[in-house]
């Protein structure tokens, strides 16, 4: 109920506020210190996991315009094994990875899992 009542007040103050509104403003300084603590019960109760590699090299195909064949010949990798990367039948190499994180502009971390 609270969560609500200081979601709708953030609102408030957001829709209230101009843009060139001082910090210290006393309705910036609530604006602030109600953000904050929203953004941190969020993430408390509402975490948000790492994406998966398969999912942001789907996404990466849809951006770039992409299928398995022509993300295959971008990527050097035989398609049978890049089929298998998107089903997560298989995971990379370390020499893959490297070549994905390159090529797609992937965070190494996430296509090595870490």
């Amino acid at each position: 109920m609270q969560y609500r009542v200081t979601l709708q007040r953030v609102e408030e103050l957001m829709l209230g506020l101009p843009e060139d509104t001082p910090a210290d403003d006393p309705r910036m300084v609530e604006l602030t210190l109600l953000g904050n603590l929203v953004a941190d019960y969020d993430e408390e109760h509402y975490p948000i996991g790492k994406p998966s590699l398969v999912d942001v090299i789907k996404l990466r195909m849809y951006e770039m315009g992409l299928n398995q064949l022509s993300l295959s010949k971008l990527l050097g990798i035989n398609p049978a094994r890049v089929c298998e990367y998107l089903s997560g039948k298989r995971t990379p190499t370390l020499h893959q990875a490297r070549i994905i994180s390159q090529k797609l502009n992937i965070d190494p971390a996430i296509v090595l899992g870490v």
